[in-house]
């Protein structure tokens, strides 16, 4: 895809429609919505304002998918998001688990849970704060662009310390009443995955929508994937200042997971599995309305509300035992010991009103945005069922009741107001302000180690006033300086209350407290002609009370890892991004194609700096991240080989290199090979591939519960091929 040397325009969707001049017989083109994202190839970043947000002075990528040479059909995260400079992901994967997380400047990458995920701008996650796992993701072939805003985000997104992260669904064609897309991709491990898309304009109506279909035998036993995801999309424009839609987005899946290993059965073989009985599934419904009404050239008004209906529901043989442990056979029945089954459901919704408004001080454009967020949720979960003593995925419940029962709501009310002082033509000032209240209740009751049962019914209020400050200076009409620093939070989350499973071997402090700080960072980005994209920035992040594991052991000598505020953790470094198209450096055409390469690369020095850990690493804060890649295009044909290293990565606060009990211990550095290409010839498109090219045999998590517990190993080499066709 060629953009301009300048910058790419995307316009917003519907916005295009040409409308009839009954008077003079002319074609006038309705009201256009243009923001640009300085760009030359595949990655960029916001203009100052988009969307309804400010965006001067904060770190943000922008990616634009069809440019990307990569395994859209699994979602391969280091294909897609791997140009983000410092993206760490837990590879899951290969546990039957297809939801990868993401974490960035040594965050907890497990289900993105230090981000605030969403998409087309509203949340996906299952509780935005008692429970920010993200379990659906659209399809990757459905997405337009993907936008990250860096830690400073908490102003008019959030509180979280790890940004955020949107999934932007591609708009319905303006030009033709229908379109259909397809793509069926075969691969290794029996993998064919299915996408289908339709949508298109009809006078004042638009829609949209795509259904993906993934089966998967899996890198290692026991670990077979069947999931359907799919979205839909209905738009209403009856003027050019106003539109509204609604979206429905939907999940179903049943995950065979192997379970984890430990340090020795990983060395000697990371494909075995000792689980044969863990089973899965997360349907997951998100419906949602939006509106957009523009007043004025001056003002825009959004309106965006999601509701999730949802649940996480599992039945397994759990982690007792550790992960070596074969399933258990009662010597009285001479069968398996019965499983446990655990139900999680949500009921949540989320709404947000955007107003962002321009006006003129001295002659000079302003911009203001205010909002504010409304969020309700409520959460049951269940846990510690008797299951069957099969192997199959049977959910039902064998005993009277569970070993606990307990119910979660919270309401959250946030306020927020920034304004951007543009200070002549160059610089920039944006200060801002976030109220957060958050009110958290529990009620229900838990069966403790005695059998005794003991009623929960407990509250908390919280207020929390958060502010930051944005500069940026414009140092060429393509390029600018850019520094921000915004408060961050944390509310302790619900698994954190009362944990998952019956792991004997995991506890967790009753008296921890929710984790306070800030974020900063700084930087220079920009493109220079049509050859050189680039963002090169340091960051300072401060997180007082952090929440890790340590690695302990009991009166009795036997180990335990213990959940708890373990110090205040700094964390600091450089991200750099250069984008080097080198056939434009010497000529602006040539015959024999293009050929550029990338270099992200993340250095963060992340240390606990008081109490009995002062001096040690935190937790899945890999001190590297680099990755290159390399592609030459010519005409309809591209081709990209990646290279991706990150260093090794400890998994509790003690630093542990190595310990019996899998949960912990360290995550040694890693390096992983991939080739991909595409070849298209005016409405098809072949892609073929290969994963770890080499083979490399890693892992990325340890985890005390699913999908393991102990490691998780990634997948090994595997090929894919794909046919895509457009009409």
């Amino acid at each position: 895809m060629k953009y301009n040397y300048s910058c790419l325009f995307v316009l917003s969707c519907g916005l295009m429609q040409a409308q009839s001049d009954s008077l003079k017989g002319l074609k006038t083109l309705g009201e256009v919505e243009v923001f640009s994202i300085h760009n030359i190839n595949v990655m960029g970043h916001l203009e100052e304002v988009h969307d309804g947000v400010i965006y001067s002075g904060k770190k943000n990528e922008v990616l634009k998918l069809d440019s990307i040479n990569a395994n859209v059909a699994q979602n391969n995260p280091r294909q897609v998001l791997g140009r983000i400079p410092g993206a760490n992901f837990s590879e899951t994967q290969s546990s039957g688990f297809p939801s990868n997380g993401i974490g960035f400047r040594g965050l907890n990458p497990t289900q993105s849970v230090e981000l605030d995920t969403r998409q087309n701008g509203y949340n996906i996650a299952g509780d935005i704060y008692g429970y920010p796992e993200s379990y659906y993701l659209p399809s990757m072939s459905a997405i337009d662009r993907i936008e990250v805003v860096r830690g400073a985000s908490s102003l008019q997104f959030g509180p979280q310390f790890g940004g955020l992260i949107n999934y932007v669904v591609k708009c319905a064609p303006t030009d033709k009443a229908i379109e259909y897309n397809s793509e069926q991709t075969a691969g290794s491990f029996r993998l064919f995955n299915s996408f289908n898309s339709f949508g298109g304009t009809i006078k004042k109506f638009s829609y949209y929508a795509f259904i993906q279909y993934e089966g998967l035998n899996g890198w290692r036993p026991n670990s077979q994937v069947e999931q359907g995801v799919g979205f839909a999309r209905i738009e209403y424009k009856p003027t050019g200042k106003f539109k509204i839609g609604a979206e429905y987005s939907l999940l179903r899946n049943r995950l065979h997971m192997p379970g984890g290993l430990d340090d020795a059965k990983f060395k000697q073989n990371p494909q075995q599995s000792f689980r044969a009985r863990n089973w899965l599934t997360t349907p997951w419904n998100i419906i949602a309305l939006t509106a957009e009404y523009r007043p004025s050239n001056n003002t825009l008004i959004t309106f965006k509300s999601a509701l999730n209906l949802s649940q996480r529901n599992i039945v397994w043989r759990n982690e007792d035992g550790g992960p070596q442990a074969n399933d258990s056979i009662s010597t009285a029945t001479n069968t398996y010991v019965p499983r446990e089954v655990e139900n999680e459901s949500f009921k949540s919704s989320t709404s947000e009103l955007r107003l962002l408004s321009h006006y003129t001080i001295g002659g000079i454009r302003q911009t203001i945005a205010a909002g504010v967020r409304v969020f309700s949720g409520f959460m049951n979960r269940e846990e510690g069922g008797v299951g069957s003593i099969g192997s199959d995925f049977d959910l039902k419940l064998y005993s009277r009741t569970y070993d606990k029962n307990l119910n979660f709501i919270t309401f959250n009310i946030a306020p927020f107001v920034e304004n951007t002082f543009h200070i002549g033509q160059r610089l920039s000032v944006t200060p801002g302000l976030r109220f957060e209240y958050i009110n958290s209740t529990v009620t229900g009751y838990v069966t403790n180690d005695n059998d005794s049962v003991l009623n929960v019914n407990s509250n908390k209020p919280r207020y929390i006033l958060l502010g930051g400050l944005g500069l940026q200076f414009k140092t060429t009409r393509t390029t600018n300086i850019y520094a921000n620093c915004s408060q961050a939070y944390r509310p302790i989350e619900y698994s954190f209350l009362y944990p998952l499973g019956l792991d004997v071997n995991a506890k967790i402090d009753p008296n921890l407290k929710d984790i306070k700080g800030y974020n900063a960072d700084f930087g220079w980005r920009g493109s220079v002609k049509n050859f050189l994209n680039f963002d090169i920035g340091g960051f300072y992040m401060i997180k007082n009370n952090a929440i890790a594991i340590e690695n302990l052991t009991d009166a009795n000598g036997n180990p335990y890892t213990y959940e708890t505020n373990v110090a205040n953790a700094v964390y600091m470094g450089a991200e750099t991004y250069i984008e080097l198209n080198v056939t434009k450096l010497i000529t602006n055409q040539s015959k024999f194609g293009d050929f550029s390469f990338f270099n992200s690369f993340a250095y963060d020095n992340a240390k606990y700096v008081n109490g009995v850990y002062k001096g040690n690493t935190a937790e899945f804060a890999p001190t590297y991240i680099e990755r290159v890649g390399v592609t030459y295009a010519l005409k309809g044909f591209s081709t990209t080989f990646l290279y991706s290293r990150t260093g090794q990565q400890f998994s509790d606060a003690n630093n542990t290199v190595y310990s019996p009990d899998a949960e912990v211990g360290i995550i040694p550095a890693y390096q992983v090979m991939d080739w991909s290409a595409s070849l298209k010839i005016k409405n098809y498109k072949l892609k073929v591939g290969v994963n770890n090219l080499a083979n490399e045999h890693y892992f990325t998590i340890r985890t005390n519960e699913y999908p393991g517990p102990g490691i998780i190993p990634s997948i090994g080499r595997s090929f894919y091929v794909g046919v895509a066709a457009k009409f």
